[in-house]
């Protein structure tokens, strides 16, 4: 089973939505590929943002891997 990653940054701040945003890689030869990388990616992003940036918009990122159907 193949599985597509959707990845979304979101923030606790009042007013702001989650937004949908494109990982490096979409799809994974299964769920278990597709779950370590939102994981490794979710850290590396967060190890990014800037002090400031996670002071002011306390950010969090959520993902989910979906089957993809094999045709």
């Amino acid at each position: 089973m193949k599985a597509l990653i959707i990845m979304y940054l979101c923030s606790h701040v009042p007013g702001n939505a989650c937004k949908q945003f494109d990982p490096e890689y979409l799809e994974f030869k299964n769920y278990h590929k597709c779950a370590v990388y939102g994981y490794e990616y979710s850290a590396e992003l967060m190890g990014n943002f800037s002090d400031s940036f996670v002071e002011d918009f306390r950010p969090y990122i959520v993902f989910d891997c979906k089957e993809i159907a094999q045709t």
